[in-house]
């Protein structure tokens, strides 16, 4: 979609890595070796303790859909190619399209349409579409819920990490020299655990939720769509029947080349 959570990402890391340095204090002791390992290794064990493995490959998936650039769904350009299916439909009739759905590239899309000219009921075709779209939501739902576990138990791990630094600093009374330093390791389990949540792992999980809605969003446009072509709606009329489900911004796009895709 787009590069949001990789910059804000970055952005947060450069707040923290100044923050420490306006303090007076060394960016370098964030590189914690034993708390990034407790913390990181710690949360990913849980987190997948608490899903299927089956489950792992959809979540690295949805992983990359977050932080890595991709096309944008462009909702005019959409709603312009219902426009000319539905001129197609009004002019030939609802089998015209059958050779047009091929070309079609989303499968979501191009599956109503198939609905829609074998002439099965609209009715049905709400149906099977509206179960796809909650189906979808389903899967979406897998791979934000591990994110925000992980975010719910890394603070936690990093407690334990911290527990465990402050006994092997007590084991070292008889050394104060070493008390300071034994103590700040200790702590840094317990920040690793809360920056680890709060920069990555919560602000992937709410991510991955925005980009379903989206998803979710753009495909009950394209029911609505396929169901107005199916009761013989106008190019026109279908238009402007969409139109509210896009941006003010991107409603004046809309429409120009509709003549141009159906003479295609």
């Amino acid at each position: 979609m787009d590069v949001a959570t990789l910059l804000g990402i970055v952005i947060a890391g450069v707040a923290i890595i100044a923050s420490s340095i306006l303090e007076g204090g060394n960016p370098a002791v964030l590189l914690f070796p034993p708390a990034i390992v407790l913390v990181l290794g710690g949360s990913l064990g849980v987190g997948l303790a608490s899903n299927r493995l089956g489950d792992m490959g959809g979540i690295v998936k949805a992983t990359v859909s977050a932080v890595k650039p991709g096309k944008p769904i462009d909702g005019a350009a959409t709603v312009t190619e219902l426009m000319a299916f539905a001129d197609v439909a009004r002019q030939d009739g609802l089998l015209a399209l059958e050779e047009k759905v091929k070309e079609v590239e989303d499968p979501f899309l191009r599956r109503g349409l198939e609905l829609v000219v074998d002439g099965t009921d609209s009715d049905e075709v709400a149906d099977a579409l509206g179960q796809e779209i909650e189906a979808q939501r389903e899967r979406h739902k897998v791979a934000a819920k591990y994110y925000a576990d992980m975010g719910a138990y890394a603070p936690t791990i990093g407690i334990i990490g911290t527990v465990m630094g402050l006994a092997h600093a007590l084991e070292q009374l008889d050394d104060p020299g070493k008390l300071g330093h034994a103590i700040g390791a200790a702590l840094m389990a317990t920040l690793w655990g809360v920056m680890s949540a709060n920069v990555f792992f919560l602000p992937v999980s709410a991510k991955l939720k925005r980009l379903s809605a989206l998803e979710a969003a753009h495909r009950q446009m394209l029911v609505e769509g396929v169901l107005a072509i199916q009761a013989g709606a106008s190019p026109r009329a279908v238009g402007e029947r969409l139109k509210s489900h896009l941006p003010p911004s991107k409603r004046d796009e809309v429409g120009g080349k509709a003549e141009e895709k159906a003479s295609a």
